[in-house]
């Protein structure tokens, strides 16, 4: 959930820190993202609920998904294994990875109206062709999208 819903990267999620939750200002830190980049993505409401509540159960230390032993943040690849689950528990067929859920956090957002350059800024990337190969743009929104060239107001007349 947490990768889907801020479009981290599955290294990001596993090493995220109590302390990068900031409930005030809605943000999450990423620290050292790809290329050593610290950077701020949104916090949703519903998210910060049920982290919450995961926070009340688990009470981790210092990681937010620590390992079993307590000792570290869990591994990137754990990760992988509990998309893996949860898609053959929910009986999922599509292949889906924890790095599709990025994908489609991606295009979700590109899909409701957000600028590219925010989706850049979100996911980390440094250059836009990056993101634009992320957010993939659905044939429903295709073909919702006006032509300019209905804009133009002309009539028809028949000739004679």
């Amino acid at each position: 959930m947490t990768t889907y819903a801020v479009g981290l990267r599955a290294a990001e999620a596993a090493r995220l820190q109590v302390t990068d939750i900031d409930s005030s200002r809605m943000i999450i830190r990423i620290e050292q993202g790809k290329g050593g980049k610290d950077r701020y993505v949104m916090l949703s409401p519903q998210l910060l609920e049920i982290l919450r509540v995961y926070w009340r159960l688990t009470k981790p230390g210092r990681w937010l998904f620590p390992r079993r032993d307590g000792r570290g943040p869990i591994h990137p690849q754990t990760l992988g294994i509990a998309c893996r689950a949860a898609c053959e528990f929910l009986g999922v067929e599509k292949r889906v990875t924890v790095h599709t859920l990025r994908h489609s956090f991606a295009t979700h957002l590109l899909e409701a109206g957000t600028d590219i350059r925010i989706i850049q800024v979100l996911l980390g990337h440094r250059s836009l062709a990056t993101t634009t190969l992320y957010a993939q743009v659905s044939t429903a929104v295709i073909g919702r999208t006006a032509s300019p060239f209905d804009q133009l107001h002309m009539e028809i007349t028949p000739p004679g």
